[in-house]
């Protein structure tokens, strides 16, 4: 006993030591924690994405490459007192883009089509080897003749069809199945480009219509296109008379990519619209325009080349949003009485320069 209550006396002053000056769980657990930390780390790095870090944007390069599109002839309009400035259009001011954008710093070169078709462009007309191989050759014009931009090739693909009879719904179109626009997307990654989805939406809208794409839409290197010339407004069937677009689907449809990239953390959308006709887009001054979406109104008229030089000074240059497109056609554009097509240095004396061109 006496032994006891010694040990007792002996002992106290170290427990209590022990007591102030070391946490006796930090004691016992320390290992413990330390292995659900690691545990949890290794899962975390596992399964969790680098995060994407955007570029900034070289808004320097943007506003001397936006200056060199817009081309603007050194002219002078006479009035009674002295000679003034007439009014530049381009380059049009509009938000900078996200740092990653593609234009104005590369310019697209597009084969256009359907695999289905034959008669819709290149795309189904040729065996996809020999197509691949023309539009190469296309790309090689352009980089020669404008070696300061750099060339992005392009699959534009119609991924939603005007038909001539109304279908099940009556809405006039047909939308392609997974298994042809998986194709368009692995043609245009084999080829280190871009997808441009197309719709011609036919009696319906774009409200119903786009959102249908958005698995599509949600990957970084794939785009859209919409044709005025089978939105059917009035209810006319396609075909008998043209479209229209009005600034409000393209507010919806760039507002809708705008919160893909945003949701998604992606580079930011092309959209190209098509027009040759005054009254395919109206409402051109109320387009709004957003850091997220880069706009391509896109020429999209055939015939001889000064056919269609005077539509695009007449439809696309009096109206500008934000950049355009020309759209070339290889059996249309030699119907007589024209006996050729546009050349690349042709197009790029153009005010705008063109940054997007479609071949069909």
């Amino acid at each position: 006993m006496k032994l006891r209550y010694l040990l007792i006396i002996i002992l106290s002053p170290l427990f209590i030591f022990l007591y102030l000056f070391i946490d006796p769980h930090n004691l016992f657990s320390i290992t413990y924690e330390a292995n659900i930390f690691k545990s949890i780390n290794s899962i975390t790095e596992k399964n969790t994405k680098p995060l994407y870090t955007r570029p900034e944007l070289n808004t320097q390069d943007y506003d001397a490459r936006m200056i060199a599109l817009a081309h603007n002839p050194i002219t002078t309009g006479s009035s009674s007192s002295s000679t003034l400035p007439l009014k530049k259009l381009w380059p049009v001011t509009s938000p900078y883009p996200l740092g990653d954008a593609l234009l104005p710093f590369n310019r697209i070169i597009a084969y256009y089509g359907n695999f289905y078709s034959t008669k819709m462009g290149v795309l189904g007309e040729y065996p996809q080897e020999q197509m691949l191989t023309m539009l190469q050759q296309e790309v090689d014009k352009w980089e020669q003749a404008d070696p300061t931009t750099p060339v992005i090739p392009a699959i534009h693909y119609i991924a939603m069809t005007a038909q001539a009879a109304p279908g099940t719904d009556g809405m006039y179109r047909i939308q392609m199945p997974d298994s042809q626009i998986d194709k368009a997307v692995s043609i245009a990654q084999e080829i280190k480009g871009i997808t441009i989805l197309d719709l011609q939406i036919g009696l319906s809208t774009f409200e119903k219509e786009i959102p249908k794409f958005e698995k599509y839409l949600a990957l970084p290197e794939v785009h859209l296109g919409l044709d005025p010339e089978f939105s059917m407004k009035t209810g006319a069937r396609p075909g008998t008379v043209i479209g229209s677009m009005d600034a409000n689907d393209i507010n919806y449809a760039t507002q809708y990519l705008a919160d893909l990239v945003q949701k998604n953390n992606l580079p930011p959308k092309i959209l190209v619209i098509h027009r040759f006709t005054q009254n395919m887009i109206k409402n051109y001054q109320d387009i709004l325009l957003r850091p997220e979406v880069q706009i391509v109104i896109d020429m999209d008229g055939w015939g001889p080349p000064a056919n269609k030089i005077n539509t695009y000074k007449s439809f696309i240059y009096p109206e500008p949003v934000q950049f355009t497109g020309f759209k070339l056609f290889y059996k249309n554009d030699l119907r007589e009485p024209s006996t050729r097509m546009l050349t690349p240095q042709e197009l790029l004396n153009l005010s705008p320069r063109p940054i997007y061109i479609q071949y069909q």
